[in-house]
């Protein structure tokens, strides 16, 4: 479908926060929910919403990662946007990109701005931490892997990071599921990184950079100071 936009979410039993997510893209053309074998009312919450739900099979997945491609080619629309069951879509970013393709001239994709919450608070720290997530179906290709973006078929682009209202809202998690998450992260990685090289610079530099654009550029550390006067 021309001048229309889907909205892609996988999920794996996402029923905590997925009612809110849905509520958030419910204006959009339409809604499709990939969904690999949950066992919780994932799938309920979805058809609730009049999502067009259809499965990849869970295996020894550990990330939605191996089934993004599949759950793009399933959307009807030309432009595809995908959220995760746990980020909320401001208004102010469904007009933009109505808006956009309107007009999108050679781009072809766009990273958008994210804000990252834990325990309620934003972390301005970790923003716009750029996502690609909105797209040109036509020949878009994900990787298997997990924090891997997808292969778009054209020209990039960014919107502003001084657009604040358009920003997706990530919303935070409880530590334990965190933990799980990071840990299931890890194991990912390793698959992704075999058999490349990595030298003893960059593991020292590549920490390092990240601990002063993180904690000190940013102002990171600021939070940890609030955290300890709130626990302390």
């Amino acid at each position: 479908m021309e001048n229309s936009i889907s909205v892609v979410i996988n999920t794996y039993n996402a029923s905590k926060y997925l009612a809110r997510v849905l509520e958030t893209a419910k204006s959009f053309n339409e809604i499709v929910v990939c969904d690999m074998e949950s066992t919780d009312n994932t799938v309920d919450i979805a058809k609730e919403y009049g999502a067009k739900v259809v499965t990849f099979p869970k295996e020894n997945h550990k990330s939605a990662e191996p089934a993004r491609t599949f759950a793009i080619q399933s959307a009807s629309s030309d432009w595809v946007l995908v959220v995760d069951a746990d980020e909320l879509i401001p208004q102010a970013l469904h007009d933009y990109l109505y808006d956009f393709i309107k007009d999108p001239g050679d781009v072809r994709g766009l990273y958008i701005p994210r804000k990252n919450y834990t325990m309620g608070t934003f972390l301005p720290s970790s923003y716009p931490d750029y996502q690609l997530r909105f797209f040109i179906k036509e020949g878009t290709v994900w990787p298997p892997y997990v924090h891997t973006f997808p292969t778009v078929n054209g020209k990039l682009d960014h919107i502003s990071e001084k657009r604040k209202d358009v920003a997706l809202d990530h919303l935070d998690d409880s530590t334990h599921a965190t933990l799980i998450r990071l840990n299931n992260y890890t194991d990912n990685e390793v698959e992704k990184r075999a058999g490349k090289k990595v030298t003893l610079l960059k593991i020292i530099a590549s920490p390092m950079m990240r601990f002063i654009k993180q904690y000190i550029l940013k102002g990171g550390f600021l939070y940890g100071i609030a955290v300890n006067v709130l626990f302390n």
